[in-house]
């Protein structure tokens, strides 16, 4: 059984000391891949090092709207720039987050924006966090139609899910799944497409329940896949096998 987490944070200073065992841990588990998408030009460089240390670490290249204050304009040209000299998976992390109205709303549009535009030009998929924002996501990428990507923790709703499918879009799923509490998200997992949805944790935030007020890891996927199985009513490795096949052809990814 082999499980590809699609969206973990591997690079952040949470994991600095003990990154190897947790890498360890994970391949142990069934992890064969593990999707890194960098938040600010800051973390690019060392990102894309960290990446180059194994053929199962892949990483995107974006600007996360939580970070809006500190991105520049000069940033946008710096990415163009580090997108053309390697090989991200994907533009990512991006989005729009209205969660906090002083997050600078017309900053992150603008921002968002370019850098859907920039996917559109070399083709590349793009990785979105979103947030009291989905219809404002979904507009603009009417106005940039992108190949496609991952709605991150998606909470959204089946008729905005069902609008990004048609924009080749595919869900992640993680460690609120675990939480029974998580009524809406559960159905949601239940009634989307099996062949839209992708595993990914968000280490180290969102945690599962089994390992509530600790710090997330990627090797806690198989809670995440196990719990999709129940949801779903289906086998543990139908769903391994169905969300990696998935996350391979989204982000075109080759292991």
């Amino acid at each position: 059984m082999q499980i590809i987490d699609t969206h973990c944070h591997l690079d952040f200073d949470e994991f600095k000391h003990d990154r190897d065992d947790v890498l360890k841990r994970a391949r142990e588990n069934g992890l064969c891949g593990f999707v890194i998408p960098a938040v600010k030009q800051a973390s690019w460089n060392s990102l894309i090092s960290l990446c180059a240390q194994s053929k199962d670490m892949h990483y995107a290249l974006g600007m996360h709207p939580m970070f809006i204050q500190e991105h520049e304009l000069n940033h946008m040209d710096d990415l163009r720039e580090c997108v053309a000299n390697n090989n991200p998976v994907a533009i990512g992390e991006i989005g729009l987050d209205f969660y906090n109205k002083s997050l600078y709303v017309d900053k992150q549009l603008a921002l968002f924006e370019q850098q859907l535009q920039l996917a559109c030009e070399v083709d590349l998929s793009v990785i979105l966090h979103v947030r009291k924002a989905h219809e404002q996501v979904l507009g603009c990428l009417k106005k940039f139609p992108v190949i496609g990507g991952i709605v991150h923790a998606f909470n959204g709703s089946l008729q905005q899910a069902e609008r990004y499918q048609t924009s080749h879009f595919k869900f992640g799923f993680g460690g609120m799944l675990t939480y029974e509490r998580s009524s809406k998200l559960r159905t949601l997992a239940a009634e989307l497409p099996m062949e839209s949805i992708v595993l990914e944790t968000d280490s180290p935030d969102m945690t599962v329940e089994q390992h509530r007020g600790e710090r997330n890891s990627p090797e806690y996927l198989p809670y995440c896949l196990r719990s999709l199985a129940e949801i779903r009513s289906m086998s543990v490795q139908q769903v391994a096998q169905q969300t990696s096949l998935n996350a391979r052809e989204v982000l075109s990814l080759h292991m």
